[in-house]
């Protein structure tokens, strides 16, 4: 069984020095993964208006409810109101942040520092 083992990782490492480099620099250029086009589609509309105000309204609602209600509930759905309410609450403080200047994109200004300087 070991040297099944050894056999394998030296096959391993025989492949890796074995594949050209042009294959495994293919990734890392830019096309974009298959699944970024639908995983943006679905940020904008987690983040529109509409979504920003049926979170409002369900934060009003569910608070409400929970608020008055909450000691004749069951467990269970006392869960899956706390569960729409955290949903809620992240989409409204969002949406929130943004209209107030705080945005999730990094800002990369200025000129880059040289860490080293080659002697001249």
């Amino acid at each position: 069984m070991r040297c099944k083992n050894v056999i394998l990782l030296a096959l391993v490492f025989l492949g890796v020095g074995l594949v050209p480099t042009d294959l495994w620099a293919a990734g890392a250029g830019g096309g974009g993964l298959p699944w970024e086009a639908p995983l943006t589609t679905l940020a904008n509309s987690v983040s529109g208006p509409v979504a920003y105000g049926l979170s409002i309204l369900g934060i009003v609602g569910v608070g409400g409810f929970l608020i008055f209600a909450g000691g004749m509930l069951g467990d269970l759905l006392r869960g899956v109101l706390f569960v729409v309410l955290v949903i809620a609450f992240v989409i409204a403080s969002k949406n929130t942040l943004t209209a107030f200047g705080f945005t999730a994109a990094a800002e990369v200004g200025g000129k880059p520092e040289i860490a080293w300087h080659y002697a001249e």
